[in-house]
């Protein structure tokens, strides 16, 4: 069954920002698709088409993206005559298009828009739910289907939030949950409980949250975030069942080869950076203080020796994002350079479902773990949830349990894990191995 009618529009992420929105027609129906958007981007990223013009927008409209899908993808899909099911086939006539190793001719937010929506066309006309037919694409295993540990942002720093705090996300993850269901009760409770602990310590004011739903209190250091959080997993009673993850984002704070964790100063003082050695010392204080399992981007994303003197030397979850940006060369180079273990995925980075289904298989066949992820700038989209059980991944992180772009995907879980029943298990503690479960 071919396309008959592609349509694409502006609509509004999370942060109010412009962003596309693509609509595909078969006989079965039509089918929706929105596009999320970064914050703290990777440089090595597939190019997310922005106007540029000052006077619309501030600069971000995306009606160059949408007339992309309305008058160059559209009309190459519907002539072409490639059924929906064709997924491979659709993303590489779109790349084709676009003629650019980065999608920059077209956007990857056209381009990934419309492979979102095949996707769901070709779910359609299978009769299947989107989850199993992502497995079919991937050939991953359905017996049973694995639910995820999500792992929620609970604090936001850098770029997602206002403070001097440098390292980006602080998140909890319930590993010692029995079921997906128990494991949102215990985030919830944990979440709750830090938003009063955020008053209490740092005043009312604590309680407002950042771009990924978490709360943003005006703390200095790392150490001040995380005993904030413990005290609130202790609080609950889930000591040893919540552990923690960061995610550093180190390149915003790089600067002349040294790592700048107090750069929201303009003046601050050259002295106090510190060298790749000192951060790896840094992190090691850290995971003996505190219960963390996981530490995404403990490094820039083109310092590539400080990534895999670094992973020698630990035995957590390392997890690469602006490093990799799910871009299939630069994980190829990562696994030969031992750089990290676990590659975290966005659509949005690559552009193409079919091109993340090849980058997450590589990341697995390397024995690598796959955390799926949101954007910062999300949409009420849940599509990821269908992803992170399709591929099987075992982890996902789709910002706090706050904000609807959020829930949106949690909630699809619950309806998903429901669903499968008997048929699906909870990663729990074997997240980093989801695949292999």
């Amino acid at each position: 069954m071919s396309i008959t009618k592609v349509h694409a529009r502006t609509v509004y992420d999370s942060r109010g920002n412009p962003t596309v929105e693509v609509e595909i027609t078969t006989e079965n129906g039509l089918f929706r698709a929105i596009v999320p958007s970064g914050a703290s981007t990777g440089i090595h990223e597939a190019v997310e088409l922005r106007d540029g013009n000052k006077s619309e927008w501030m600069g971000k409209g995306v009606t160059k993206a949408v007339s992309n899908v309305n008058s160059i993808i559209g009309p190459a899909l519907i002539k072409s005559e490639l059924c929906v099911t064709n997924q491979k086939g659709i993303d590489e006539l779109m790349i084709s298009l676009d003629g650019t190793s980065n999608k920059s001719r077209l956007g990857a937010n056209a381009i990934l828009g419309v492979s979102l929506c095949v996707a769901r066309a070709a779910a359609a006309q299978k009769g299947i739910t989107l989850y199993k037919y992502i497995a079919e694409l991937a050939d991953a295993r359905q017996d049973p289907f694995v639910i995820p540990v999500p792992f929620f942002n609970v604090l936001n720093g850098g770029a997602h939030a206002g403070g001097s705090l440098a390292m980006q996300e602080f998140k909890i993850a319930p590993v010692g949950a029995q079921s997906f269901a128990e494991a949102m009760r215990m985030g919830s409770e944990v979440y709750h409980h830090l938003k009063i602990l955020a008053k209490e310590q740092y005043g009312p004011s604590a309680g407002n949250v950042g771009d990924e739903g978490g709360v943003a209190p005006d703390i200095d250091t790392a150490e001040d975030a995380l005993d904030m959080i413990v005290e609130a997993i202790n609080i609950c009673g889930y000591e040893g069942r919540v552990k923690v993850g960061i995610d550093s984002a180190p390149s915003v704070f790089y600067k002349d080869g040294k790592y700048d964790l107090n750069f929201k100063e303009p003046n601050s003082d050259p002295s106090h950076w510190l060298s790749p050695a000192q951060l790896a010392e840094y992190y090691y204080s850290l995971l003996k203080k505190y219960p963390i399992i996981s530490l995404e981007d403990p490094y820039a994303e083109d310092d590539w020796s400080s990534w895999s003197a670094f992973l020698k030397t630990v035995n957590v979850q390392i997890i690469a994002d602006d490093l990799t940006c799910t871009n299939k060369t630069r994980i190829a180079r990562a696994i030969e350079e031992k750089c990290a273990n676990t590659l975290l995925l966005k659509l949005n980075q690559i552009g193409t479902l079919t091109e993340s289904i090849e980058a997450a298989n590589q990341a697995f066949d390397a024995g690598w773990g796959v955390m799926i992820s949101h954007r910062s700038g999300e949409t009420e989209d849940p599509f990821i949830a269908d992803l992170v059980v399709g591929f099987r991944c075992g982890q996902i992180k789709s910002g706090a349990l706050s904000r609807s772009e959020s829930l949106a995907k949690y909630n699809e879980l619950l309806r998903i894990e429901e669903e499968l029943g008997d048929d699906c298990i909870y990663a729990g503690h074997r997240f980093h191995d989801g695949n292999k479960l």
